[in-house]
C-alpha cells in the first residue's frame, strides 16, 4: 500500500462549491470537524444542500450567519437540526429509511460530495464506515467526490462498509472520542411495566428489531430468561451486549445470517463501540438491505418494537410528528412494522407511555391537526402501554376503540369513551388484554 496522505479539513472542504448537493455522515460518526470546516465558509457560499439522517454534535445549524449559505434537507430530523428543519432554511423528506438508498442511487437526489468518518485504513487499504453503515453506504457508491474524516477511535466494523483508501478524494486525520447516547439509565416504574408488557410478547427463539429510546432498553433487560434470540435491527444499542454475552441472543433460529447479528448503525456508549470493533460477529449492513421487508419477513418471529407520539382510536400511530411540527421522521418503523407482520409468529409492536410528561394522553379521538400518519391503521397490530397490550389485527372499528381505551391512562378513560359514543353512539366496552401467543412446538 502507497503512503497515504492527510491533509487539513479546511483544505479538504475547498473543494465544495455553491450549489452542490452535500451527504453528511450521520449518528456517532457524524464528522464534524468537516461540518464545522464547510461552515467557516459561510461568506463564499451559497445555496449549499446538506442532506443527512439524524447527525449528532454540536453543530449550530441554527447560526444566523449560516442561513443563506447552507440549506438543511433533512431524511431524518434529530435535534441537531430540528428547529433548523421547521424554519425556512430547511425542511425534511418523508420517507422509509429503507428507499433512502434509491434517492442516491436513482438520481432523484445526485450527490456531488460526501463528508464522512472511517476507521484507519488496514494493511489491504480498506476503511470502514464504522458505526453507520445505514444510508452511506449507497452515499458514497454515488457521490462524485468523497472526503473521510479518519479517526483511530471509530471502530472497524464488518459488513457493507469497507471502503478502499484509493477511492477516497480527501482524507483528514483526527483523533477524537465519538458521541456517546446511554438509553440504558435509571427507568421510571412507567418505562418499567413497559417493558415488562412488551417482553411478556416476546417468545423464545424471536428476532429482535429494536427502535431508538429507554422503553426499547428496558424490552431488552427483561429477556435474560429467553432462549436462542435473533438480531436484525436498523440501530444496535448497548442494550443487546449483555444478551449477547449471556448467550440469549445468540442468532441460531434465524434463516438469513444466521450465527451474526445484523444492523445498519451503531448508538450507544464507548463500551458499545469497543464490542463492535473487528467484530466478526456482528455485520454493520446497508440500510436497503436490513430494513427491506423481504428481507425481515424472511426471519422467524420478527418482535419489531417501535415507538409513538400518539395514537387516535382507529389506530393511525403518529410517531414523527407533534401536529405539524416535524420532530423526527418515519424512519424504520414502517419497514419493521410490515415486515414483522409478514414473518411467521411475527409480532408488530408499537409501545408508549399512556401519556405525555405533561400528562396529556397519547391514545387520542383524532391525530393534531397536521399529524403525520407513520404506521396506517391497517398495518397497526400491537399496541402497549403500561396499562396492558392489545391486538388491534382484525378488529374492526369500534373493536379498537374499545381496546385502545382499555390501555389508555384509567384518568383520560371517560374523555376517551365519550368521543366514542360521540363517533359511534355507544359506549366502548373495555377489551381483556390479550395472552402471551403460546410457543410453537420444537422451539
Amino acid at each position: 500500500m502507497s503512503v497515504i496522505s492527510y491533509i487539513s479539513a479546511e483544505e479538504a472542504v475547498s473543494v465544495i462549491k455553491t450549489g452542490d448537493r452535500v451527504f453528511v455522515h450521520g449518528s456517532a460518526a457524524t464528522p464534524v470537524p468537516l461540518v464545522k470546516a464547510l461552515q467557516r465558509r459561510y461568506n463564499e457560499l451559497h445555496h449549499v444542500e446538506l442532506v443527512s439522517i439524524t447527525l449528532m454534535g454540536n453543530l449550530d445549524f441554527e447560526n444566523p450567519l449560516w442561513r443563506e449559505s447552507f440549506f438543511v434537507n433533512s431524511l431524518f430530523v434529530s435535534a441537531c437540526n430540528r428547529k433548523i428543519a421547521n424554519s425556512v432554511d430547511g425542511d425534511y423528506v418523508p420517507i422509509f429509511l429503507s428507499q433512502i438508498p434509491q434517492l442516491f442511487r436513482r438520481n432523484i437526489l445526485p450527490i456531488d460530495v460526501a463528508m464522512i468518518q472511517v476507521s484507519p485504513p488496514d494493511k489491504h487499504g480498506f476503511c470502514t464506515l464504522g458505526t453507520s453503515v445505514d444510508i452511506a453506504r449507497a452515499a458514497v457508491d454515488c457521490a462524485r467526490y468523497i472526503i473521510a474524516l479518519v479517526n483511530p477511535q471509530m471502530p472497524r466494523t464488518h459488513g457493507d462498509g469497507f471502503v478502499h483508501v484509493s477511492d477516497i478524494d480527501a482524507l483528514v486525520w483526527q483523533d477524537m472520542a465519538l458521541p456517546e447516547v446511554n438509553y440504558g439509565g435509571e427507568a421510571t416504574p412507567i418505562v418499567e411495566r413497559i417493558g415488562e408488557n412488551v417482553a411478556s410478547l416476546i417468545p423464545d427463539a424471536a428476532t429482535l428489531q429494536m427502535g431508538i429510546g429507554h422503553i426499547p432498553d428496558q424490552v431488552l433487560k427483561n429477556l435474560y430468561d429467553h432462549k436462542n434470540l435473533g438480531l436484525h435491527t436498523e440501530m444496535f444499542s448497548d442494550g443487546v451486549i449483555g444478551l449477547i454475552e449471556a448467550g440469549v441472543i445468540n442468532n441460531s433460529r434465524k434463516k438469513l445470517n444466521r450465527g451474526k447479528s445484523v444492523t445498519s448503525f451503531v448508538n450507544g456508549t464507548k463500551r458499545l463501540f469497543d464490542f463492535v470493533d473487528d467484530n466478526p460477529e456482528i455485520r454493520v449492513m446497508d440500510i436497503g438491505y436490513v430494513n427491506d421487508t423481504a428481507v425481515i419477513r424472511q426471519n422467524p418471529r420478527v418482535a419489531a418494537v417501535n415507538s409513538a407520539i400518539e395514537i387516535d382510536l382507529t389506530g393511525q400511530v403518529c410517531a414523527d410528528s407533534m401536529g405539524s411540527y416535524q420532530y423526527s421522521g418515519i424512519g424504520g418503523q414502517m419497514d419493521f412494522i410490515h415486515g414483522a407482520s409478514l414473518s411467521e409468529g411475527g409480532l408488530p409492536i408499537i409501545a408508549m407511555p399512556s401519556v405525555t410528561s405533561t400528562g396529556l394522553s397519547r391514545i387520542v379521538p383524532f391525530l393534531k391537526e397536521g399529524a403525520g400518519v407513520v404506521t396506517t391503521r391497517g398495518h397497526v397490530h400491537w399496541v402497549v402501554t403500561e396499562y396492558g397490550k392489545v391486538n388491534l389485527f382484525g378488529k374492526n372499528l369500534k373493536q379498537r376503540a374499545a381496546a385502545l381505551v382499555s390501555i389508555a391512562h384509567p384518568e383520560h378513560r371517560e374523555w376517551l369513551d365519550r368521543a366514542f359514543y360521540a363517533r359511534y353512539h355507544h359506549a366502548a366496552v373495555p377489551s381483556h388484554p390479550e395472552p402471551r401467543p403460546e410457543p410453537a412446538a420444537g422451539l
